[in-house]
């Protein structure tokens, strides 16, 4: 009785201390009390933005095949497995606007997302290569049936495909031809915007009577000799196929821009503020998602409003964004301790990028920033004669940004993809809408 009454009283032992390592609770303060909050703004107080106004604006764009050579593990949802065959090739797409003093580097990925060790490595070769590119700006299409390969850590082997040095490589040398080409290619560009309405095909997917984001918008840059290109950003998750779908392909983005080339010369998809939206589309298979493709494009084609972008600057800045420790939770106020996600997830850098051009100000985020907060963003932006592009994905990765009131809620995006614990939303608004007044007073 002695020895069992003794095991059992080591097997609690044990089991507490597992608990006390591995387990600690929420963290409440209020966001404007925290040190990180204060470090943020003293970091935008001091904020630079480098660039030109040459009183011209250049402009050049290309692409490069960076479907692996041989099939890798699909991302998302759930461990897949290699992909059975190539149903759309994946892609990386360059667009480089400037002068011959400043230029800005938008890169594009056929990926989920460009995972903050994917970045570096981008930044590195670029540096590397001595390419003449004064500010990289990252967007992926955020397609669920896109390769893995370059997400590294534990969760990342599990279920992101890993991270295959060789597939890295190829996306690196990828990612050079496409700068290199748009560079060679750049001539002189006019600018103009478009916001095209596109409600009826998405929709809130924590609560579906709150707000969405519905626009499609575009950045549409044209060459003296008539060459047109199009960055087009929209709030809709690429999760139209289904899990089971073990084709490689960039869901509808992929068809989406393939439509729009029709009428331009070059199409980028940037994944916009995704959060808390998903895609209306009629269903989840190859078919399905074409005809959602061309359903957003009979959008575009009968929007024929357009607005000239004003002014030739070319500024941009990168803003650290100072955070909570590591907030997983596993009850309403239990968490993982910081150890334990930063070994399973990694540590991500988080920052916002912010690039003006002309009258068009661009913003990228760290985190999937959900649509429910663009509204108010974009009337603001309006009100100060600008045209605003908020985009995700930007190579870091910091999980879901959400309204406040989705985190004590039984919501995926709050629960297992929030991060970084509460407040985090009312912490956003905050921190963009000083971005957008910034970027404003350029």
């Amino acid at each position: 009785m002695k020895v069992l009454l003794k095991i059992v009283i080591g097997c609690f032992i044990f089991l507490l201390a597992l608990a006390l390592l591995t387990i600690t609770t929420v963290d409440w303060t209020p966001y404007k009390e925290t040190a990180y909050y204060k470090e943020t703004l003293k970091a935008l107080d001091g904020l630079t933005f480098e660039g030109a106004d040459k009183e011209y604006v250049l402009g050049g764009w290309a692409k490069a095949n960076i479907t692996a050579e041989t099939p890798v593990n699909l991302v998302a949802y759930k461990p897949r497995g290699p992909y059975e065959y190539v149903e759309d090739s994946s892609f990386v797409k360059a667009i480089i606007i400037g002068n011959d003093q400043f230029k800005v580097a938008f890169l594009n990925y056929e990926l989920l997302i460009v995972h903050p060790e994917l970045a570096k490595a981008l930044r590195a070769a670029i540096k590397k290569q001595q390419l003449p590119v004064d500010h990289v700006y990252f967007t992926a299409t955020h397609t669920h049936s896109g390769m893995g390969g370059t997400i590294p850590g534990p969760v990342g082997e599990l279920a992101m495909g890993g991270w295959d040095e060789s597939l890295v490589s190829h996306v690196t040398n990828g990612t050079l031809t496409a700068i290199s080409n748009a560079l060679s290619n750049m001539d002189t560009v006019s600018l103009r915007t478009k916001r095209s309405e596109a409600a009826d095909f998405v929709s809130n997917r924590l609560i579906a009577s709150d707000p969405i984001d519905p626009y499609i918008r575009q950045l549409i840059l044209e060459k003296g000799n008539g060459e047109t290109c199009s960055l087009m950003t929209y709030s809709a998750h690429a999760t139209c196929l289904s899990s089971k779908f073990m084709g490689l392909s960039g869901d509808y983005p992929y068809y989406l821009s393939e439509a729009l080339e029709k009428r331009h010369d070059f199409a980028i998809f940037a994944a916009g503020a995704v959060g808390s939206h998903r895609p209306k589309a009629p269903g989840n298979d190859i078919k399905s998602i074409k005809q959602y493709a061309s359903s957003l494009d009979s959008v575009v084609i009968n929007n024929p409003i357009d607005k000239i972008v004003n002014g030739s600057q070319i500024m941009a800045a990168r803003l650290p964004l100072k955070l909570r420790s590591p907030h997983y939770r596993i009850s309403d106020n239990l968490r993982l301790r910081p150890w334990l996600f930063n070994w399973a997830i990694g540590e991500s850098p988080a920052y916002f990028d912010v690039v003006r051009i002309g009258n068009a100000l661009f913003i990228s985020s760290s985190g999937e920033v959900s649509g429910v907060f663009y509204k108010a963003w974009e009337e603001q932006a309006e009100a100060l004669g600008l045209s605003l592009f908020i985009t995700t994905f930007n190579g870091g990765y910091i999980g879901y940004i959400t309204p406040d009131k989705y985190y004590s809620g039984d919501y995926y995006e709050a629960r297992d993809m929030n991060f970084y614990g509460p407040y985090n939303g009312d912490y956003f608004k905050e921190i963009v809408s000083d971005l957008i007044d910034f970027g404003a007073n350029l």
